[in-house]
């Protein structure tokens, strides 16, 4: 038998979203909120641990009801919480959510909790990436300069010990300083990365092409070795050192947050169990899909605990 694997390491924000769970036209037609796990990298983390992968969150959030309410939940989601702590004096991060008519949620943040989480990682961040066997990252922790900084230490450890870089670009551009700044650090993150995940709008940021194909392939062409293209409801396609193609799954959807996030959990849980081959991530490809598509029937973007898919033999997982 072979040695357990490392776990895989996400590195990034935890927050609250409190959601208005029914459409209205502007936060003033709020009339109340609920609240869910959220933030890119606990999405992830929790997914992929859903899906029996081991998965270590590096993170924070403030030492206050929020903050051990998001450690209760994660705990319970048996995600790792050895690089994640609460900080005093720090409060968490919320983030309120009101879904217009096609369920796009908008967001209002409060709180200073990311940049502070993410500069609490300086001192365990090596000891953090020595034990993982992949990093994921992605842009939402990149927009201020103390917490790309920590970003992109955490990439070069990673790469120079021979851990895998999954990214996920995520863009946000009216977070982003400018539109060159944000194609740049993409760019950057190309370089060596395992996988890089994109909507298709992103990916023709990034490269120019609008078939999400010649994207994905154009993205490899920057140092990716997989490009993750997802066009919405319409699925997801991998090219690269591996090639798979999902359709879409009909889903009676109220609220899209997290759904990408949902799909790279799957995929990154995928990659652990086959100790990182491309083919697990082709063949895993619609179960991914198919649990994106679930998360959209339900708030918030991980949906309750109890929702956990059943595995399909058809879907190769």
């Amino acid at each position: 038998m072979g040695s357990t694997p490392r776990p895989a390491l996400c590195i990034g924000e935890s927050l609250v979203d409190l959601i208005c769970e029914r459409p209205v036209e502007s936060f003033e037609e709020a009339d109340a909120f609920a609240p869910h796990l959220g933030g890119a990298a606990t999405n992830v983390a929790v997914h992929a641990a859903r899906e029996g992968a081991r998965v270590a969150l590096a993170g924070a959030a403030g030492d206050d009801p929020w903050g051990r309410w998001l450690q209760r939940r994660l705990s319970e989601e048996r995600v790792d919480l050895r690089f994640w702590r609460l900080l005093a004096e720090t409060e968490t991060a919320v983030a309120f959510a009101v879904l217009d008519r096609e369920t796009v949620p908008e967001f209002l943040i409060y709180g200073g909790g990311i940049e502070a989480a993410m500069v609490a990682l300086g001192p365990v961040l090596e000891e953090a990436v020595a034990g993982a066997s992949s990093l994921v990252l992605g842009s939402n922790a990149m927009l201020r300069d103390a917490e790309r900084r920590v970003s992109l230490r955490a990439r070069t450890l990673a790469l120079a010990r021979g851990a895998h870089v999954l990214f996920d670009w995520n863009l946000r551009l009216h977070r982003s300083r400018n539109a060159a700044e944000a194609i740049s650090l993409a760019r950057l993150m190309c370089e060596g990365a395992l996988l890089v995940k994109l909507n298709v709008n992103e990916a023709t940021l990034l490269t120019g092409e609008t078939d999400p194909s010649r994207a994905a392939h154009a993205v490899c062409s920057l140092g990716a070795r997989l490009t993750l293209v997802t066009p919405g409801p319409d699925g997801a396609l991998l090219r690269g050192e591996a090639v798979g193609d999902a359709p879409g799954v009909p889903a009676r959807v109220v609220d899209t947050t997290g759904a990408g996030d949902a799909l790279l959990g799957v995929v990154l849980a995928a990659f652990v169990r086959s100790r990182y081959d491309p083919a697990a991530v082709a063949e895993a490809l619609c179960r991914a899909v198919a649990v994106a598509a679930r998360v959209t029937e339900t708030f918030g973007a991980v949906g309750p605990p109890s929702m956990v898919l059943a595995s399909d033999p058809s879907d190769g997982s």
